[in-house]
């Protein structure tokens, strides 16, 4: 690259004071020469902002007046923030030195992909893929999303079968590589998400605006996983919750017609699945995402973000058939046995 554009990390942190002090010198030590590293806080109520003042006084610091989410909290964040790309990345996430380097120069070579994710691998275990990245995300006909190397609760060892930079349908926000003009051309992020699949719907309106998301496996970042909201009832009721109304905003009302009531249909199967399973609590949690739909539906749609009017873009990283069907009746666990036969 004969320059380098400004290239800001912005980290969300909310009583992560303990992920900052652990992987925050990771995200300093970076190599990229055009950086800037922010701490936007969503109005922690532990020692977070003291601990960032005393050891790291040159970071700078955007105070958000309260828990918004991710959603809302990187909107108020980054309306603060000028620069060429925007990396959204979480507290929990340990990076390489050259991680910037391979991203920049994927997107400075091909200026129609508006986001970009490196590969993303267990910080626990580094041969693993994470839950919540993997290599790159696909979305199946009925909106259930999954990656390359993620399939569910299936995570893929590592063999280097996902190292081929390549279009997918969106990018994790636990390390997104965005475009600042066309972040703000979309919206942002919707804040009625709050957080959960925000930035699949992100994904999804900049591909219908005619932008591409792509994965750069050239970049490696570690991630904990579950460190900034663990497994529990509410992150499930976000789950289903957020993945209705995706659907919802993104498809064309002729699939929606027939996709919806199958999503319900299933949707009650895991949550009887659940509730057999004595996880009488995640039940309610789908249930509650039920009512909060219906909710949003009749009462809370104008507060979201649609996609463009006039779509102009062709989506990648679609798999045509049945997430559901490939997973738990045929038993294929792995992205390349799913995706092979389309």
């Amino acid at each position: 690259m004969a320059s380098f554009p400004r290239v800001s990390v912005v980290i969300l942190n909310y009583n992560g004071k303990a992920y900052l002090e652990k992987f925050l010198p990771s995200v300093i030590g970076s190599s990229y020469p055009n950086l800037e590293i922010i701490v936007a806080d969503n109005a922690s109520t532990d020692n977070s902002i003291d601990f960032l003042k005393a050891r790291y006084p040159a970071i700078r610091l955007i105070h958000n007046s309260r828990n918004e989410g991710f959603a809302e909290g990187y909107n108020t964040a980054l309306k603060q923030v000028e620069s060429d790309f925007y990396v959204l990345l979480n507290s929990d996430v340990e990076v390489c030195s050259n991680w910037i380097e391979p991203m920049v120069e994927l997107m400075e070579n091909d200026p129609a992909i508006a986001a970009c994710q490196p590969k993303i691998l267990a910080e626990g275990d580094k041969s693993l893929f994470e839950y919540a990245g993997a290599s790159g995300g696909w979305l199946d006909s009925l909106g259930y999303p999954f990656m390359r190397g993620r399939v569910f609760d299936y995570c893929e060892q590592d063999h280097g079968q996902y190292d081929n930079p390549a279009p997918c349908f969106w990018a994790s926000g636990a390390a997104l590589f965005i475009r600042s003009d066309a972040f703000h051309q979309v919206g942002g992020l919707d804040s009625y998400f709050f957080a959960h699949q925000e930035e699949i719907d992100l994904c999804w309106r900049l591909q219908l605006a005619g932008y591409k998301i792509f994965v750069q496996p050239k970049s490696v970042v570690y991630h904990v996983g579950g460190g900034t909201l663990p497994p529990s009832r509410k992150k499930m009721e976000l789950n289903f919750r957020n993945n209705l109304i995706l659907i919802s905003k993104n498809m064309p009302f002729s699939a929606l017609v027939w996709k919806l009531p199958l999503r319900f249909a299933l949707d009650a199967v895991a949550a009887w699945r659940e509730l057999l399973a004595g996880r009488g609590s995640y039940f309610m949690a789908i249930a509650a995402a039920h009512f909060q739909y219906f909710q949003w539906l009749l009462c809370n749609r104008g507060k979201s973000v649609f996609p463009p009017s006039r779509k102009t873009g062709k989506l990648s990283g679609t798999f045509k058939g049945s997430l559901v069907w490939n997973y738990f009746i045929l038993g294929r666990k792995t992205f390349s046995e799913i995706v092979r036969n389309q």
